[in-house]
């Protein structure tokens, strides 16, 4: 049997691995779920939902996510300053998908899977 050899380009013209570059990575898909269940979140409230992000890692990732325009920041001028993040309409649409993903891990630690 034959193999074909599929390439993704570092110009992102295969779908999976476009998708993937905007939601791969440790932290992206925590934060879109956490916005999902929430709605609205501020940044100290998404620092305490991922104890494990540092402060620049939380920083760069939700300047990624909102490049992409899967989050919406938005920054109220007071003292002290505010800042709430939520999900576009286009960061919506995915959470069929993590939803997905989110029982498909529920059913493999079921399973004990983990490794």
């Amino acid at each position: 049997m034959k193999k074909y050899k599929h390439s993704c380009p570092d110009m992102p013209t295969c779908s999976v691995d476009f998708a993937f570059r905007r939601i791969g990575g440790k932290y992206k898909g925590r934060i879109l779920w956490y916005l999902h269940e929430h709605s609205i979140l501020r940044y100290g409230e998404l620092g305490r939902t991922l104890p494990d992000v540092t402060t620049k890692m939380l920083t760069q990732t939700l300047r990624e996510l909102e490049a992409d325009n899967l989050i919406a920041r938005k920054v109220y001028h007071e003292v002290p300053p505010k800042v709430e993040y939520t999900l576009t309409e286009v960061g919506q649409e995915l959470i069929p998908f993590i939803e997905y993903l989110r029982q498909w891990g529920e059913k493999q630690i079921k399973k004990g899977s983990v490794a």
